[in-house]
């Protein structure tokens, strides 16, 4: 019963997403050559914490975020790699070392760190090795990024946590890696799902999946889950 409750407060449910490789169904018009370094928050969020994710799709998990109280803005782009200044169409053939990856604009006094962590991991599968629902490859890959000591020590106990209670039957093979640089995906992929609520692979995957986890972290929710 223990277990059962501590998967309920902290993890949506696990299902593999369906549809076409969302590379497929990717839109028409040609990204940018070069993603600009995402370095300084533009002016209107100055004041505002950031925290990294990678959880698949950033499609998906731009709109997941941007869900959250407290959340202020999400910007999908590129990170966890060492080459700069990659583009969709590189990420998105394996051609890097980079991973689909989200930035979060969050309020530290409406939301926690460590809430934050427990939205990335209880909105996505963390025992998938490179891959997320229909998406595969290392570009899909779980990571969970630090920007210090004890951002690091917020997602090792939260991960030590869920592995003690055994909520998976398999490993997370979640990366708990240091963040380094973010590249911000081309201006066609910035609220993808919003502007694109007709895409076969946002009817399919990305809209269940937010719905997912709407309904089993309604506390989380801004402007009461709307």
């Amino acid at each position: 019963m223990v277990r059962l409750i501590f998967a309920f407060l902290l993890l949506a449910p696990l299902t593999a997403c369906k549809s076409n490789n969302k590379s497929e169904v990717a839109p028409l018009e040609a990204p940018k050559a070069v993603a600009a370094t995402h370095a300084q928050a533009p002016g209107a969020l100055q004041g505002y914490e950031t925290a990294y994710f990678a959880s698949g799709c950033f499609w998906c998990v731009e709109a997941i975020f941007e869900s959250v109280k407290g959340v202020q803005e999400v910007v999908s782009g590129y990170s966890g790699g060492t080459e700069e200044n990659p583009t969709y169409e590189e990420v998105s053939y394996g051609r890097t070392t980079h991973a689909e990856a989200v930035e979060v604009y969050y309020d530290p006094k409406v939301i926690s760190f460590i809430e934050l962590v427990q939205v990335f991991f209880g909105s996505h599968d963390p025992t998938t090795l490179n891959r997320q629902g229909p998406d595969r490859g290392a570009q899909y890959r779980s990571i969970a990024f630090y920007k210090n000591a004890e951002e690091k020590q917020i997602i090792e106990s939260y991960l030590r946590a869920l592995e003690e209670n055994q909520v998976y039957d398999q490993p997370i093979v979640t990366e708990v890696k240091e963040f380094k640089t973010f590249y911000k995906a081309e201006e066609y992929h910035q609220d993808y799902e919003r502007k694109n609520p007709n895409n076969s692979y946002i009817r399919n995957v990305s809209i269940p999946r937010l719905n997912r986890f709407k309904q089993n972290f309604p506390a989380y929710l801004k402007d009461g889950g709307h």
